[in-house]
């Protein structure tokens, strides 16, 4: 029998260090879907009482509190890779307001501008500020009283302060955490408000049990986007809940989250008191409660807490089908486009100017309201405007998408249905929010939003053609 030649020493090292860089890179591996941490705060933004409301087109005065307004935080971390998920209960934060305290919170802390994100909830019972009605309330009462007892801070630097301290605040709670996500279905509570009529034309929220109704203008999103972020002991610190609902259900002069507050009391009854329940809004720009079948109350506290209630209990029986993040991997890209704005010519501006004075006018057409402030607007925006589309990557399967505006739902459910990721969330209202974004179709189709969208048509479909591009390049 032959014997075998010996194995040179040296060949027996060469297994012995890929052996040893095989098992440091099982262990890396393993480690690395471990190393993840979380940063969570919240903080108050509620303006003093008396400041003017946000949301509709006449001048609102707050008169109380029923829940105060909140910015929460929340700080994800892997490796080096930083992201910060930033959630307000105001009808939109400005660009004036997110961009300076991106800039401020990444100076303070090392994470990237592009890498935070500032949302709103879209609550209608929050302050009204960097708008042209805010301009002219203010400048009226300085007219009439030499100075104006409802401004008695300046809201959006105080927002933007706080925005920085609770990026900050949520950044020094980092510590080893869990992260999960799923999407669950909750049918039923949101409703398309554009409908077709037996005339023809396009109608928004035309009352309930009209007769005049032909059928919906478009579809719903009842997905339910959750992330939930747990401690190294699996206790659940907090979580994010996305919807695609307007956020108008309370109405009345008391600053509030709306249905969001509710969502939140459902969770930490269940979950406990130091959870923050963080929401977001799906793109719900065609999107509301309204359910045009029945004759119901659809304004109120209790018409939010049924909803809120709801959605929150939708979350509580989907928590434990949340899914850990299977290998962690964060990537975040963002893209700014510039849209074209609707033009406006020199008489169309002049009449604005002489109509805005009927704001406080109620007997004064709600659509000479809506013209009066875009056209104002426009002037100030100019003829194109920034809008910042953002995608964060959490692992092959999970990715998160930011757009600014009142994004129709059509053009959210295209961006979920052309993504590579198996479970991919679009929020809207992000950084910025320069009013609607309707389809081609709705644009053709007229009635409010479009009334009122500053956009012209086909930078919904351009917003929905970079969150594609973007997802395809940070698929893994």
């Amino acid at each position: 029998m032959q014997k075998s030649a010996p194995v040179p020493v040296s060949v027996f090292a060469v297994i012995l260090l890929c052996a040893f860089t095989l098992g440091c890179a099982s262990h890396n591996r393993i480690s690395g879907r471990n190393n993840l941490r979380a940063g969570i705060a919240e903080i108050d933004i509620t303006p003093p009482v008396g400041y003017r409301m946000a949301g509709y087109f006449d001048e609102r005065l707050s008169t109380g509190v029923h829940d105060p307004l909140k910015a929460k935080a929340i700080i994800l971390q892997q490796g080096p890779e930083q992201i910060a998920l930033v959630f307000c209960d105001l009808v939109g934060v400005s660009l004036n307001v997110s961009k300076r305290a991106r800039q401020r919170a990444s100076e303070k802390t090392g994470i990237p501008v592009k890498n935070i994100l500032i949302a709103a909830t879209h609550s209608h019972t929050g302050p009204l500020f960097d708008d042209p009605r805010a301009t002219y309330f203010h400048q009226t009462a300085l007219e009439k009283l030499g100075a104006d007892p409802q401004q008695k801070i300046d809201y959006p630097e105080f927002l933007e302060d706080q925005l920085v301290n609770v990026i900050c605040r949520a950044h020094s709670t980092l510590k080893p955490a869990r992260l999960e996500t799923g999407i669950a279905q909750q049918e039923g509570l949101a409703f398309n408000r554009r409908f077709h009529m037996k005339n023809g034309k396009v109608t928004f929220n035309p009352g309930q049990l009209n007769p005049n109704i032909d059928r919906p203008a478009g579809p719903t999103d009842p997905s339910v986007g959750m992330l939930l972020v747990r401690d190294s002991k699996q206790n659940l610190r907090g979580g994010l809940t996305i919807f695609a609902m307007h956020s108008d259900t309370v109405g009345g002069t008391l600053y509030s989250a709306d249905y969001a507050f509710y969502l939140q009391e459902t969770l930490r009854k269940e979950l406990g008191e130091n959870y923050v329940s963080a929401f977001a809004a799906g793109t719900c720009g065609d999107l509301n409660h309204i359910n045009v079948a029945v004759k119901e109350p659809v304004k109120g506290q209790d018409v939010a807490a049924r909803l809120g209630g709801t959605l929150g209990r939708t979350v509580l029986a989907n928590i434990q089908h949340a899914e850990p993040l299977k290998d962690p991997s964060f990537a975040v890209r963002s893209e700014t486009i510039v849209a074209p704005l609707q033009e406006i010519t020199d008489a169309q501006l002049a009449d604005a100017r002489e109509k805005i004075s009927r704001l406080h006018d109620t007997s004064a057409g709600f659509f000479m309201k809506v013209e009066a402030v875009k056209t104002l607007d426009l002037a100030e925006k100019g003829t194109s405007w920034p809008m910042e589309v953002q995608v964060f990557r959490l692992d092959s399967e999970t990715a998160i998408v930011g757009l600014p505006c009142e994004i129709f739902v059509e053009l959210g459910l295209a961006i979920k249905a052309r993504s590579p990721f198996k479970k991919t969330m679009v929020m809207s209202m992000c950084n910025d929010r320069p009013s609607y974004v309707p389809t081609k179709k709705a644009f053709a189709e007229g009635s409010y939003e479009v009334t009122n969208a500053r956009v012209k048509p086909g930078v919904g479909e351009a917003l929905v053609e970079t969150a594609v591009k973007l997802l395809n390049e940070v698929k893994p």
